[in-house]
């Protein structure tokens, strides 16, 4: 059976960054965790300009920033895939929601402790 015809590179790339567009919106539209995280994302650049960060500590800050809202967002398709397999409350799925969410934690507080690192000798110096 031959392949069916693939379609132009380009168009397959612009294709998925159309989902990838449209899955952002959903977390951003149905998620209040990315809603509360896009908000201390905005504080945090916000503190970055005011406090003249480095060069060094904006990469940082950047990587910390996209590692939390990633996580949340692999963290919400877990519990959508959960849902979906297994809609009534179940211990395993429970389970499996927890760790997901476990995730999420880490990346934050890892990500508090660097706000802390870049900004705490900022404010009281």
């Amino acid at each position: 059976m031959p392949n069916p015809k693939k379609e132009p590179f380009i168009k397959n790339r612009l294709k998925s960054v159309g989902y990838a567009f449209k899955g952002l919106m959903v977390l951003i539209k149905t998620e209040n965790s990315i809603k509360l995280q896009l908000i201390i994302a905005t504080a945090v650049t916000i503190a970055g300009f005011y406090f003249h960060i480095s060069t060094t500590e904006w990469l940082i800050q950047l990587v910390m920033i996209a590692m939390v809202m990633s996580v949340e967002g692999v963290n919400t398709a877990i519990e959508y895939i959960a849902d979906f397999i297994h809609p009534e409350h179940h211990p395993k799925i429970g389970l499996i929601k927890d760790v997901g969410a476990g995730a999420v934690f880490i990346a934050s507080i890892i990500a508090i402790v660097v706000a802390g690192i870049i900004y705490l000798p900022k404010v009281f110096s």
